[in-house]
């Protein structure tokens, strides 16, 4: 049962100016309607990171959902409901998605677990796979955002467990790295807590791949610090088309038929660090306090068809070249951390948005600090790259939760 309950948390007064605080409300995501999603603990400071706060089990509708939607089979799916912590180390609600196959485990130990990290990519709480899958099929188009082939059916075909995290938090912070992360390893706390006789001693990996892939690096370069306890149950992360320098995405996507995301990005960042707003001319105010603010991921990269540049919604010259910018930039790097688990990188060698370049510098950074890397350059674009990477990435998990020995392939 969920415990004593209250509105979700207001932004500190004295650290913005009222007319910044009011803005910060106005550009949140609306309520869902379902108190599971929109509501939390008044004392939520008294649970740990990990624990359970409630869970609901959702098999209908989220199984036939699944099976339609990724062509995967599952017994049943639980909705987890659990403490976590935001970018500014403040108690926060995170949420996931436990999927249990209908075949018992035979295999040693307890069964693994895999966290498929989709690319929600997304500013409106509704679009969430926990939401989606506790409410169904939507008839305003709104169903989910999983590649195909899904991590989600190669797991169920090893007989595995999956967890689908809700990894951009409570405040729907697309790509802040830091919520993610916290998110992703919380969620693994939260499983072996809601089932220790079955996932107590289990393995877990975890993937993603786009926004998908900033949560699973999040949580691979967080670990030692935010979930050391964690470590031996950790078999190791795949990660692709990563955007792991925020300074060269900026760049990369401002002005050009994609800065849609960019704004995205800069709208969701927002919301876990409203300094932001204070940048922002009126036109970008507008922008986020419109209907913008819930747009799903299917809408997001449209909202840059007419190439807007970052400059046309800032109060300052040259935003992206500020003092500002920089110490926004480093705050959201976690550049130099190592890896608290083996990692598998991989990148299409012709992507124009996240440069295979990016791939092999951060394998070189994480072998340098003494990590389990490995890095796969395939064929193709952004896309393309998910495809020719899948197996690959698929296999290297597939070793690492089945307890082989981790390939040593720094140079």
């Amino acid at each position: 049962m969920l415990r004593k309950t209250g509105p979700a948390p207001q932004t500190p007064e004295s650290t913005l100016s009222p007319d910044t605080a009011e803005l910060w409300k106005a550009i949140q995501s609306g309520p869902t309607g379902d108190p599971f999603f929109d509501v939390r603990p008044e004392n939520l400071a008294r649970y740990a990171p990990g624990d359970i706060i409630e869970s609901r089990d959702i098999t209908w509708p989220a199984v036939p959902m699944v099976l339609t939607s990724v062509l995967t089979p599952f017994q049943r799916a639980i909705l987890m409901k659990f403490r976590s912590t935001n970018s500014a180390g403040e108690p926060s609600v995170g949420t996931a998605t436990l999927l249990l196959p209908f075949t018992q485990w035979t295999g040693p130990g307890d069964r693994p677990v895999l966290l498929n990290a989709t690319p929600i990519n997304a500013l409106n709480r509704r679009c969430t796979p926990g939401y989606l899958l506790s409410h169904g099929y939507s008839l305003d188009g709104v169903n989910g955002n999983d590649f195909v082939p899904s991590p989600s059916m190669w797991a169920a075909i090893q007989n595995y467990a999956v967890v689908i995290p809700d990894h951009e938090g409570p405040m729907m912070a697309y790509a802040e790295p830091t919520v993610a992360g916290h998110l992703m390893l919380d969620t693994v706390r939260a499983v072996r807590k809601l089932m220790p006789d079955q996932f107590g001693e289990s393995r877990f990996g975890m993937t993603g791949y786009s926004g998908g892939a900033i949560a699973t690096y999040g949580a691979a370069m967080l670990t030692d610090e935010y979930a050391p306890e964690l470590a031996p149950y950790l078999a190791g992360a795949a990660m692709g088309g990563l955007a792991s320098d925020y300074r060269a995405f900026a760049n990369t996507f401002d002005g050009t038929y994609a800065s849609g995301l960019l704004l995205s990005v800069t709208l969701a960042t927002a919301r876990e660090h409203p300094e932001i707003l204070e940048h922002m001319n009126h036109l970008a105010q507008w922008a986020a306090t419109s209907p913008i603010k819930e747009v799903c991921s299917s809408t997001t990269s449209t909202l840059g068809v007419f190439g807007i540049p970052f400059e046309a919604l800032a109060n300052m010259h040259d935003p992206l070249h500020t003092e500002f910018a920089e110490m926004m930039f480093r705050r959201l790097s976690l550049k130099g951390k190592k890896a608290g688990m083996p990692i598998y990188i991989y990148n299409g060698i012709h992507d124009p948005w996240m440069p295979a370049a990016n791939a092999e510098k951060l394998y070189e950074e994480q072998c340098a600090l003494g990590v389990s890397a490995t890095v796969s350059i395939v064929g193709g674009e952004h896309l393309l790259g998910y495809l020719d990477g899948y197996l690959g990435s698929t296999h290297w998990l597939g070793e690492r939760l089945s307890g082989d020995p981790v390939p040593h392939n720094c140079k």
